[in-house]
């Protein structure tokens, strides 16, 4: 070989890992991540839910990471910030039963029906009424309690809302709680809910906390059955799920009836109205004497809807992945030793799953100006899919033009669909005006707070290189390489 060429060789690999290094790439790897992910899916940590032993040690695990890093505390309480949130333990064992023709068959949990997250306490066998949609709404000409009897019943119902409308109007929350109340203002004392059959992709078993505003029903239980357990509770009126679904759907009214056949259930439960839970903060201060007064935060939510009676559901992708992810930036700017000229906060968020709880306690007690933060970048979901998805692209389009480029000269992995508002950890941020930007994955959902969302069905591959792409943006802006633009609303 031409001894030029071998230096030319040489130069361009020695260019190349100096290059690495410097921003700090060598340090992300797919291994390290689907490490910290591994940990946090674990047993020890049950599913994370904000208020529990497992979401604390999640929170301590994290804290101790961004310690060993070298990072400052950027906390009320070193590197945490306390905040409080609706808590429900929910206690094995759970008892799940269908009683049709006087022949028992009992409910597997995650196979035949899983129990809302703010389910409440109780045991009956009880017979089952099904009410259509839940939906009491007379001045919307709409009841689907108004012709039946439902007092120390177990009503069965669609979990989400009607497609159509009466009057024009919305027929309000889609939320698991509102049907809940309103089924226990008619007499009810359970309540099962049932995807819609005839989407093109009904609902699976979700395991879920997002529940909606109001008191907690503490002695009314709350179930999400299989399609397959509501046609056999269907099974003596001639009818199917689907059925029930077209015949309201046609006719736009309710279709109540006494189903016959009868479910026993047992649930036991701890609630906390207020339980104390824990964003995660930490900082590297600005290089600049006029920059480091302008912040960069890169956060990701650390929590997931727990475990069921001992159904776990990990929540790899969602969101330990981005968790992991924000460690791992956090620790490649301290190990490359990157002075950037504007301060740089890494929060891992609570209790997003909630209702963006964490994010909206840090936004709100947010005291330096919010035209202080530069942007705020949010990962969420990036750790299983086939390409990079980057949100919020038409709120801030000059920061999102800014990870395309990058994406365009190093990953090349990077689809061009976008959206405005921020998304998830990014909303409250966005409605202060601050330019966002939302990673994640696309077709990331296939898991989405199911059991199966464990750290084996992710992509490493691209999950690295949406790390790093995430890695470089920080960087371009935290180098004042960005100067803050009017959002987009």
């Amino acid at each position: 070989m031409n001894k030029n060429l071998i230096v030319i060789i040489v130069l361009f690999v020695s260019f190349f890992v100096n290059a690495q290094n410097s921003t700090g790439l060598s340090e992300i790897n797919k291994d390290d991540l689907v490490k910290n992910v591994r940990i946090l899916t674990s047993p020890d940590f049950d599913g994370r839910l904000p208020g529990s032993e497992g979401y604390n040690k999640a929170a301590q695990f994290a804290a101790d990471k961004l310690y060993e890093i070298g990072l400052k505390f950027a906390g009320e309480d070193e590197y945490f910030q306390h905040l409080t949130v609706e808590y429900n333990k929910i206690e094995s064992p759970v008892v799940f039963k269908t009683i049709v023709n006087g022949d028992t068959v009992i409910g597997e949990i995650g196979k035949d029906f899983v129990l809302r997250g703010f389910t409440g306490s109780n045991s009956f066998t009880l017979p089952v009424v099904f009410c259509g949609y839940g939906i009491s709404r007379p001045d919307l000409y709409y009841d689907d309690y108004a012709d039946i009897n439902v007092k120390n019943k177990i009503v069965m119902v669609f979990k989400q809302n009607p497609k159509w409308k009466n009057e024009e109007q919305d027929w309000g929350t889609n939320y698991p709680r509102e049907k809940s109340l309103v089924a226990k203002k008619h007499g009810a004392k359970g309540i099962l809910f049932v995807s819609l059959p005839n989407d093109a992709k009904p609902q699976p078993l979700i395991g879920s906390v997002m529940h909606g505003e109001g008191e907690q029903p503490i002695d009314f239980p709350q179930l999400h059955i299989s399609l397959d357990v509501a046609n056999t509770l269907l099974s003596k009126t001639g009818f199917s799920i689907s059925d029930c679904q077209t015949k309201i759907d046609e006719k736009k009214k309710p279709l109540s009836m006494n189903l016959t056949t009868k479910a026993q259930i047992e649930v036991s439960t701890i609630y906390e109205k207020n339980a104390r839970t824990m964003n995660i903060i930490a900082m590297i201060d600005g290089s600049d004497p006029i920059l480091k007064e302008e912040y960069v935060i890169v956060g990701a939510h650390l929590d997931h809807v727990g475990s069921q009676a001992g159904l776990l559901f990990p929540g790899a992708n969602d969101n330990a992945s981005g968790s992991a992810a924000v460690l791992e930036i956090a620790e490649a700017f301290v190990k490359a030793g990157i002075q950037p000229k504007r301060s740089v906060i890494f929060v891992l968020f609570a209790s997003e799953e909630q209702g963006l709880n964490g994010a909206k306690h840090f936004v709100e007690n947010w005291k330096k100006g919010y035209d202080k933060i530069t942007a705020m970048l949010n990962l969420d979901c990036v750790g299983y899919g086939d390409s990079i998805q980057v949100g919020n692209g038409l709120g801030a389009p000059i920061l999102w033009n800014i990870a395309n480029e990058i994406d365009e000269t190093s990953f090349n992995s990077m689809v061009e669909r976008t959206w405005n508002g921020g998304g998830a950890d990014a909303t409250p941020f966005h409605e202060k005006g601050v330019p966002c930007l939302y990673f994640v994955t696309t077709n990331s959902y296939d898991h989405l707070h199911l059991p199966t969302d464990k750290v084996e069905t992710l992509n490493p591959v691209l999950y690295e290189k949406v790390v790093k792409l995430a890695h470089l943006t920080v960087m371009e802006i935290a180098n004042g390489n960005y100067v803050r633009e009017e959002i987009i609303k």
